[in-house]
């Protein structure tokens, strides 16, 4: 990452459309955590359990939430009250650090840290260890690193920048400012639109997982489909996103998708969905716009996720499912509060099994009492 000259306080305030309580002459070279933060660097609080921490940082300035110093000072009195009271309680200490007031600091800690640590920047290179195929168009502004190979008729984009070791086969297109990360492969057809970001490994049109049974075994279904990946998406590392059957297989604006994730053929993805680690998309399951899904989610075939729905990790998904909006989880997935109460009646079976056998019990010796009687 490459850094760029300190700012003050005054001018990321600005950036951000924050307001600043302190001396906003104070410089600012890094971003870093609540915790490590110290003269020079940057850091948020968002959450009020962390008033506390943020109250002793050692951080030159604080991204905060509006109204931060009144709530400090009201737990601060409150610790107070309970201090006369308890005779151990100590008083938040003294705040040293310039704030920026703001509605969401997270948001504005982010916007911060790619002014303060912009991506690395690449001046033009064609390595000379690259392989490129006498069609293939490139822009002048382009970063080509060593080993790479580009195929037939494929278009690149100005600003994009190619690492080591990416294979890009013929007739693809990437966009304009662009990085793949090394070990990248696109196969033949494939299109990018603008920033896209594909982390190491990241696989772009494999053929499809699609078979016909026959007597001896099975068949392949054609898989001459395409992919399309649209503007502002990031891959994470090794993720695979495969070819359409026929057709094509998408992701949408602005989607960012975690490490490790399988897209099937014909899967279509909305804009703005965050997918996380280990999820499995079966064949033409489609994902609406601003769905979150969790961790090792498994989907089956022609499933729907409408948007607006949250799908928490490990959930499973049957084929042919259609999920609403809300908050989802569960084998079978099921709804949020259907889920606990179900989790909460298996984490009582070992006592009802006791109960059980108790009943059980208790009934065999009164019809024991009852054949006696008769």
């Amino acid at each position: 990452m490459d850094e760029m000259k300190p700012l003050t306080v005054n001018e990321l305030a600005e950036l951000v459309g924050g307001r600043v309580l302190g001396d906003g002459n104070v410089s600012i070279t890094r971003v870093a955590s609540l915790e490590a933060a110290s003269e020079g660097e940057i850091a948020y609080v968002e959450d009020e359990k962390f008033f506390a921490a943020a109250k002793s940082s050692r951080a030159s300035c604080l991204i905060v939430p509006h109204q931060f110093e009144s709530l400090v000072l009201s737990k601060q009195n409150s610790a107070e009250t309970t201090e006369v009271e308890t005779e151990h309680a100590l008083p938040l200490p003294t705040r040293s650090a310039t704030l920026i007031e703001i509605e969401r600091p997270k948001l504005a800690f982010a916007h911060i840290a790619e002014l303060l640590h912009p991506p690395k920047r690449r001046e033009p290179l064609i390595h000379l260890t690259a392989v490129m195929a006498p069609t293939a168009d490139l822009a002048l502004t382009v970063f080509v690193g060593p080993q790479v190979c580009i195929g037939e008729n494929t278009r690149i984009g100005a600003g994009t920048r190619i690492e080591a070791g990416v294979i890009i086969g013929d007739n693809v297109t990437v966009g304009l400012d662009c990085v793949l990360h090394p070990g990248v492969v696109l196969y033949d057809g494939v299109t990018l639109g603008d920033r896209v970001i594909l982390h190491a490994g990241v696989c772009i049109g494999a053929d499809g997982f699609g078979y016909v049974r026959d007597d001896m075994g099975y068949h392949k279904f054609p898989q001459i489909g395409t992919v399309t990946i649209e503007g502002d998406v990031e891959l994470g590392a090794y993720t695979c996103v495969d070819r359409a059957a026929l057709g094509r297989t998408r992701i949408g604006r602005g989607t960012k998708i975690d490490n490790l994730v399988q897209v099937g053929h014909n899967v279509d993805i909305g804009e703005r969905v965050v997918i996380a680690s280990q999820t499995g998309i079966s064949g033409s399951t489609v994902i609406e716009d601003d769905a979150v899904i969790g961790g090792q989610v498994g989907f089956g075939d022609h499933a729907r996720v409408q948007s607006g729905a949250i799908i928490g990790s490990k959930a499973g998904i049957l084929p042919g499912k259609i999920v609403r909006p809300g908050v989802w989880w569960g084998v079978p997935v099921q709804p949020l509060d259907e889920y606990k109460r179900r989790n909460a009646l298996v984490g009582r079976l070992p006592q009802m099994r006791e109960e059980i056998k108790e009943l059980r019990k208790r009934l065999e010796e009164l019809e024991d009492h009852l054949k006696g009687k008769t």
